[in-house]
């Protein structure tokens, strides 16, 4: 039976699904120990895997921004692709913004420094923007935009990402996923509203997911190489993927392509993402100051008085109440920090075959069976 567009579909982990479960702690420390391993910094260490380690816990393994990277990162340290322990330098550096080069190091480190460096310059300025170039994959949008966030920020991050989505009207990829993450800090102890989301319906790591699992996909989520529709994701994986909003989502990722290509001199369009040891891939960073609009109680205040109309609203399934963005990856880390992430086995293989490689043995799964904590 065929899935249409127009319905929509999430894929929550079951007992068949091929994971395993591993403490948090223990996964964090594997992956810093096996990035020092390779030459990574204790700080660029660290911040890789807290990116990595975040990731898992947000979301399905199939949606390929966990654990699995790590996989990528390595070969492309080895092949000189990321350059570990890279000196960053400004290029253009004034009261409200800057221009970094990250020396083709660490996309999660590159961006990090660069949302600090925004929020600096935000603090009683009211917004910042850091723009970077010959950066790397700097993995989970929403990631960076939370840190503004907890630091009481308003976060916008986005990247631009290699070519897998075609224009409107064409079967051609030119542009990436390209990405979006939005973070905004809440009073009272609140988690911060995070919207990250991909400019494409999936990416290609989901597809491939389904693809191996036997299940049909949407048909809204990419084309066949001939630019035909399909729920097929065999057929799906050799075509383009398809925007959000139709001809709105290819909007959105040209734009930010004009941003964080174009506008920084990273490469940009068909030429990001396809040289393995050379991305040069572009990021922006921006910070806005609440605190320079309005003093800080008034504005939690009025946010919780939207917050407040948003989730009154009637669902449409009683079962399924409305939630904030970033609302269900939030509450699903908490949940996988006290049980254990999920990590596909396949995933635990090939990692597993990187630590012994360096004399570092994988971490033991979660012992006992576990209820579905998603």
């Amino acid at each position: 039976m065929g899935l249409s567009g127009g319905r929509v579909l999430t894929y929550w982990l079951t007992d068949d699904d091929p994971v395993a479960r591993y403490p948090e702690p223990l996964l964090r420390e594997f992956v810093e120990d096996y990035l020092a391993a390779l030459g990574a910094s204790a700080d660029e260490a660290r911040i890789v895997a807290d990116g990595l380690v975040t990731a898992s816990s947000w979301w399905h393994p199939g949606q390929g921004q966990g654990l699995e990277k790590l996989i990528r990162y390595a070969r492309r340290i080895r092949n000189g692709g990321i350059v570990t322990r890279a000196e960053m330098a400004r290029i253009h550096d004034s009261p409200a913004s800057a221009l970094i080069d990250a020396g083709k190091g660490f996309g999660y480190v590159s961006a990090h420094r660069a949302m600090a460096a925004a929020t600096e310059k935000a603090r009683g300025r009211g917004i910042a923007m850091v723009g970077v170039r010959n950066s790397n994959h700097f993995g989970v949008a929403g990631y960076h935009a939370l840190h503004a966030a907890r630091d009481g920020f308003i976060g916008l991050a986005m990247t631009n990402a290699g070519a897998e989505m075609a224009p409107w009207g064409s079967a051609m990829p030119v542009l990436g996923t390209n990405p979006w993450g939005l973070a905004v800090p809440r009073g009272g102890g609140h988690d911060p509203i995070v919207l990250d989301m991909a400019l494409t319906q999936s990416g290609k790591g989901m597809i491939r997911w389904l693809a191996r699992a036997g299940l049909p996909m949407p048909d809204n989520w990419a084309l066949t190489a001939e630019g035909r529709r399909t729920t097929d994701p065999v057929a799906a994986n050799d075509g383009p993927l398809l925007p959000v909003g139709d001809y709105k989502g290819y909007g959105l990722s040209l734009v930010t392509d004009v941003l964080c290509g174009v506008l920084t001199g990273s490469l940009f369009g068909r030429s990001v993402f396809q040289d393995d040891t050379h991305f040069d891939v572009g990021h922006v960073l921006i910070a806005i100051d609440p605190d320079c609009f309005m003093d800080r109680p008034t504005f939690n205040g009025r946010l919780a008085r939207l917050i407040d109309e948003v989730k009154s609203a009637p669902p449409l399934d009683i079962r399924r109440p409305v939630m904030l963005p970033g609302e269900i990856e939030q509450r699903r880390a908490h949940t996988r920090f006290r049980d254990g992430i999920p990590v596909a086995l396949t995933t635990v293989d090939q990692v597993a075959e990187l630590g012994r490689e360096v004399g570092l043995s994988f971490p033991d799964p979660v012992p006992d069976p576990l209820p579905n904590p998603d």
